[in-house]
């Protein structure tokens, strides 16, 4: 699966727009992480406890949208886009969506 965040891809044409591959999962931390976290936040630098956990669900949500546009018969995504909103303390969405199309 071909995945972009330009409208168009170089030397495919685009003969079908499918409509929109979305995916997307929620991640809460945990106590484990939270600790390592507080401890990093006295001495500074990077949390890499919450960097993974980032990493992760970024990884989870693209490929549910890449899941999502295979359900439609799509061979590429073009104007590809991550969001994240709080869902509550602690916890956030990952959104992972563009525009699922067939390409020659």
């Amino acid at each position: 699966m071909i995945i972009s965040t330009t409208e168009n891809i170089p030397n495919k044409e685009i003969t079908a727009i499918l409509g929109i591959a979305r995916g997307s999962t929620v991640r809460a931390r945990n106590i484990g992480r939270d600790i390592f976290a507080g401890l990093k936040n006295i001495v500074g630098g990077e949390i890499e406890e919450y960097t993974q956990l980032q990493a992760e669900s970024r990884e989870e949500a693209m490929q549910r949208m890449v899941d999502d546009a295979k359900r439609m018969g799509a061979d590429a995504i073009i104007g590809f886009r991550l969001e994240s909103a709080m869902i509550m303390q602690g916890a956030a969405e990952i959104l992972a969506y563009g525009t699922a199309v067939k390409i020659s």
